[in-house]
């Protein structure tokens, strides 16, 4: 397959950018200034720039792509650019003829037994409020999106940080996914194997999904 990650020197997407070249597909990574992240960028992948909230720039780099893999985060006191971008990365894809998988955030998810979301926990941070609530509006823009945009929304679990590819996790939709003590995390390796996954097999189109050990 052909793929375009946009984000790619960030923690999940040059994890994702080393998958998929794992697993044999052509790699366009993409990132605003190639020179400045090029040590970030995994080997074999061709280094393009690219502004992820600019719909041409989304809709040049998608043109004659399989799949495009969005993973970028805005910094602290920009999180609203997440709404500006995923508006672009839908427009741009749709020009350009790809499907689109962009990596959310949890604050949505459903918390089991409490019929409220990760962000209405009484311990949710105060300092995530603002990014919980642009990835809130940023899957609002994609449940939104005509249908001419192929879309898919990953929300990763509680707690997601570096670790080891094992391979294993499991899904799920709008719930958050926790173990028998709890616990809802995933490995960034692991993330970026079940954002392959759907990218090789899609079963969640024009949907938002999740995983977990």
């Amino acid at each position: 397959m052909r793929m375009t990650v946009f984000g790619a020197a960030g923690q999940v997407g040059r994890r994702t950018v080393s998958e998929a070249l794992s697993r044999g597909h052509e790699v366009t990574a993409v990132v605003r200034d190639p020179a400045r992240y090029a040590s970030a960028l995994p080997p074999g992948a061709r280094r393009r720039s690219g502004d992820a909230s600019d719909p041409a720039a989304v809709a040049r780099l998608s043109r004659g792509q399989d799949v495009v893999i969005s993973a970028t985060r805005p910094g602290a006191g920009r999180e609203q650019e997440l709404v500006a971008t995923a508006e672009a990365l839908l427009d741009g894809t749709a020009r350009g003829g790809a499907r689109l998988l962009l990596v959310g955030g949890a604050s949505t998810l459903t918390v089991p037994g409490t019929g409220g979301t990760v962000a209405d926990a009484p311990d949710f941070p105060d300092d995530w409020r603002a990014i919980a609530a642009a990835c809130a509006a940023q899957l609002g823009v994609c449940r939104a999106a005509p249908p001419a945009a192929d879309w898919t929304y990953l929300s990763p679990p509680a707690l997601l940080e570096p670790g080891k590819r094992t391979g294993l996790y499991r899904s799920g939709s709008d719930t958050l996914l926790t173990d028998p003590e709890g616990r809802s995390v995933i490995s960034m390796e692991d993330f970026a194997v079940a954002l392959l996954d759907e990218a090789e097999r899609p079963r969640h189109r024009r949907a938002r999904f999740t995983v977990a050990y």
